[in-house]
């Protein structure tokens, strides 16, 4: 898998595609309801996000039932990994990355069945 370093620093340099990765690297997988609960922000906008972000491969989505639900991508090349991990490291405390993680551990239904109900 070849990542364009153009595209990923890109895709990074926006604030809702970044809030998905910095959250989608604490968590093996999260539904799409479950980030645009965290974020606060309307669900089309999220999608959207989440959808450049697997069309340049930095994550990938799998759909169940009515939801999709979306996980780092394990293919990314090592440096792509080395990139998040140390970004994820430095800002994973810091507002707003450290809100959306409080606010989605707190979203109510999650993670039981029915879930995004």
């Amino acid at each position: 898998m070849d990542i364009d370093a153009k595209e990923l620093f890109s895709a990074l340099s926006h604030d809702i595609r970044l809030r998905c990765i910095i959250l989608l690297l604490s968590h093996d997988e999260l539904c799409v309801c479950e980030v645009t609960y965290a974020i606060g922000v309307a669900q089309p906008k999220i999608s959207l996000s989440l959808g450049q972000l697997r069309k340049i491969g930095l994550v990938k989505d799998r759909r169940e039932g009515l939801w999709i639900h979306y996980h780092i991508n394990p293919d990314l090349p090592l440096w792509v990994k080395e990139l998040l991990y140390k970004l994820h490291q430095g800002v994973k405390n810091a507002a707003p990355y450290i809100n959306d993680e409080t606010v989605v551990a707190a979203m109510p239904n999650r993670p039981g069945a029915p879930r995004c109900a």
